[in-house]
């Protein structure tokens, strides 16, 4: 009989700001939801229940209607409170528990499943050279004996770091370990897992494939690659797309339906573009996936980058950037991706600057943006949903959502948005116009 899948999807994204719930965020055609379980059905997982909350669970729903799901009644509980409203619903069986969050290939559910025979629990753990902020496994002759979170660096258990996809093989013992933590917090499933090491078999299962963990914005452009990669070896271009002859189309490029390349454009696999997108004159794509219903426009570059829906550029360059729906960039408009020292590129978080792991990161832009003409942002900038800038702005620092953003004497003013953008349909009567 299929082993039963429990997918934790109601996390409420708040590392992930300024863009909206990353579970449903576009990256190479797929949202990232629909790209785990694509994943999980290619290991032979087929029985998948999601567990989502108020603000996604809906969408969830419409996404993967043939899915059973459930709603997360407590999310200040994180995984212990997703799976005590999923476990009850199940009758006492070996169940898989994965994260949203963690993307890995379909090899590593299968070794997982190979090690849980016998009665046995499963923990993936990938081996690591530098601190990772997140648990560690204590082991002892390839059992698992305990999850350590956040150890401190220095003070880890292990090289072991604990990647969430775990076989349990009864419910019924993890549901009576998760009800015995008391204490209200993010680390009580770690907490019952631990408890359980104590008398059941926990094998750790190393996993040298590759593994992303998707908590910051910046994460999906680790995945970009990842995600494109399985398009190869070949081109797909639809036959309801429009392709210039001058327009040259290079390595693993994916084209969907009413999508037009217009004269002189370039196209440097891999790339995905999205339906009914527009690749203006001149303009060069490489390396990214650009959504649906966009306007490249003339003299645009787009480099590396997540671009989402109903994006409209014109002479900009989007660099290793990730750009929500329905945003427009003035002409002229442009992110910096690249330090001037060459350094790592750090971003405030929680008023705290976070290490990003690159040296090469852009913009990250929410939803309903518009840039005026020749605005610069800084390497590594976040600019939040519903906010405007006016033209000419150098943006060096983090927007908050919906605001009114100008410069006098050299300084960023910042103000409320009194007014929002227009609805990405309104801006249709224009695209006609570019064919």
């Amino acid at each position: 009989m299929p082993m039963k899948v429990i997918l934790l999807l109601a996390g409420r994204s708040r590392r992930f700001w300024p863009l909206r719930e990353k579970s449903l965020f576009p990256i190479a055609g797929k949202t990232l939801l629909e790209h785990q379980v694509a994943t999980l059905k290619e290991a032979g997982f087929k029985d998948i229940l999601l567990v989502g909350g108020e603000h996604n669970l809906r969408e969830i729903k419409k996404m993967h209607p043939k899915l059973s799901t459930v709603k997360q009644k407590d999310l200040d509980l994180g995984m212990q409170g997703a799976l005590l409203s999923a476990l009850p619903k199940l009758k006492d069986e070996p169940v898989l528990i994965v994260s949203g969050n963690d993307v890995v290939d379909a090899a590593a559910y299968r070794s997982l499943l190979a090690a849980s025979k016998g009665n046995r629990g499963a923990i993936l753990a990938k081996k690591v050279k530098r601190y990772f902020p997140g648990g560690y496994i204590k082991t002892k002759g390839g059992r698992a004996l305990a999850i350590i979170e956040k150890p401190g660096e220095g003070k880890e258990p292990s090289d072991l770091v604990n990647i969430v996809a775990h076989i349990h093989p009864s419910t019924k013992r993890l549901l009576s370990a998760l009800k015995g933590i008391r204490k209200a917090n993010d680390d009580g499933y770690e907490q019952a897992l631990t408890t359980l090491m104590k008398d059941d078999e926990y094998r750790t299962v190393p996993y040298a494939g590759f593994w992303q963990p998707v908590k910051y914005p910046w994460h999906l452009l680790t995945l970009l690659p990842h995600f494109l990669a399985a398009y190869a070896p070949k081109q797909v271009i639809s036959k309801k797309a429009s392709i210039h002859k001058t327009a040259v189309i290079e390595g693993v490029v994916v084209i969907e339906d009413g999508v037009h390349v217009l004269p002189h454009a370039t196209i440097v696999g891999p790339v995905f573009i999205g339906k009914r997108t527009i690749i203006g004159n001149n303009a060069l794509v490489r390396g990214s996936s650009v959504g649906e219903d966009c306007v490249i426009g003339y003299n645009t570059e787009v480099k590396s980058s997540v671009v989402s829906s109903h994006v409209w550029t014109h002479m900009s360059y989007v660099g290793d950037s990730v750009i929500g729906d329905n945003v427009a960039f003035g002409g002229g408009s442009m992110t910096g991706n690249f330090r001037l020292d060459e350094g790592e590129v750090l971003s405030i978080i929680d008023g705290k600057k976070i290490p990003t792991g690159t040296t090469k990161l852009g913009a990250i832009i929410g939803d309903n943006v518009r840039l005026g003409i020749q605005v610069v942002m800084n390497p590594g900038i976040k600019i939040g949903a519903g906010t405007f800038v006016a033209g000419g702005a150098t943006v060096s620092g983090d927007l908050p959502d919906g605001s009114f953003v100008t410069m006098k004497a050299g300084e960023i003013q910042i103000k409320e948005n009194r007014s929002y953008p227009h609805d990405a349909k309104n801006r249709e009567k224009y695209r006609s116009k570019l064919l």
